[in-house]
């Protein structure tokens, strides 16, 4: 009887203590995935951009090009589109420098004229002894440190796209691969139909991405005309930079929409308005007309799906969460009508 008693008091510890031991392993594992959720998200974007790319690589492989090669001039034209950007946005954007460079010794004289505007200014609002209060004592460590988290934030986000870009490249070179990979972990009386399924997510993915593409050059195009049409200055610049911001989802547009109309300022109060009504207005026909029939053309995913995806989406993993929101959609919806469904109906 004691010996029985005994084994079931090492039982209850060895339950206990493997109870507590998995709990801990599984805490710091939680704690590992948290640490590393940058990482991971970087990783699925990169993943995602590979796979929307991976259309255009399909068509130059059958064009006679060997893999390596097609996504070699594939990263060759992205390139030389970033490189236009840029070299459309220098120019004008070294010329401001230079005007304001020129202009802040006139303006620092303007200061002590008591007849000028600034000089008034100063004579009424001391803006000099303020900002020189300003950076005094602690205020000026604050400026210095804003100064450091700024050029801290900027090498992070370089160092994140060059990350994304170098693992797009990987990705887009080892896709076979990945999927043979993959698709080994799949019974094999069941392997078929996997592929099958991955291969259609896949089409449906570069569908989405096309029409995202198409609608950002739709929103481009719409602000270069509306631009060029009311004597904005940088019309060709600042549309390609409308186009580039559409791509991310939920809040790209917006703030396209809100640098444009800053920069309008520059030609009258009512034209920075009149273009600030503009972009609500494209906005509203963008998120419920033009984004969601192109997304049920491209993935024939319903309207409302789509934008119920993209509010969830970004509500969880933020700008990465919205961008790949859709293509989940359609996967689960594809898994829903090819598995779920039809083993619902056996049943």
């Amino acid at each position: 009887m004691a010996e029985q008693s005994e084994r079931v008091r090492r039982s209850w510890f060895t339950i206990g203590f493997g109870l507590a031991v998995g709990a801990l392993v599984a805490y710091h594992l939680a704690q590992s995935v948290v640490r590393i959720t940058g990482i991971l998200t970087l990783v699925l974007l990169a993943l995602f951009i590979a796979i929307s790319l991976e259309p255009m690589v399909g068509w130059l492989l059958r064009r006679g090009l060997r893999r390596a090669w097609a996504v070699a001039v594939l990263a060759l034209a992205v390139l030389g589109l970033a490189g236009g950007f840029v070299a459309l946005v220098i120019p004008p954007l070294s010329g401001e420098i230079d005007a304001l460079s020129r202009a802040i010794p006139t303006w620092l004289q303007q200061l002590h004229d008591h007849q000028s505007a600034l000089g008034r200014l100063e004579d009424r609002y001391h803006l000099v002894d303020r900002v020189k209060q300003q950076l005094s004592g602690g205020n000026a460590t604050t400026l210095v440190n804003g100064v450091l988290g700024a050029g801290q934030l900027l090498l992070s986000t370089l160092t994140d796209l060059v990350i994304v870009c170098t693992l797009t490249l990987y990705f887009l070179a080892g896709l076979p691969t990945i999927k043979a990979f993959g698709y080994r972990f799949v019974p094999r009386t069941r392997r078929s139909r996997v592929q099958d399924l991955v291969e259609e997510i896949l089409i449906r993915t570069g569908r989405f991405m096309l029409a995202n593409i198409v609608t950002s050059a739709i929103a481009g195009l719409a602000t270069f005309l509306w631009l060029e049409a009311w004597g904005v200055p940088y019309p060709a610049v600042l549309g390609l930079f409308v186009a580039l911001m559409d791509l991310v989802p939920v809040v790209g547009s917006t703030i396209g929409g809100v640098v444009v109309s800053l920069v309008a300022l520059v030609v009258s109060f009512p034209v920075a308005l009149g273009t600030a009504a503009f972009y609500i207005v494209f906005r509203l026909a963008e998120d419920y007309l033009i984004m969601p029939r192109a997304m049920k053309y491209a993935v024939e995913v319903h309207p409302v799906v789509t934008v119920l995806a993209v509010l969830i989406g970004g509500a969880l993993l933020g700008i990465v969460g919205a961008l790949v929101a859709v293509p989940v959609a359609v996967a689960l919806g594809l898994v829903l009508d090819e598995v779920v469904f039809p083993q619902l109906e056996k049943a």
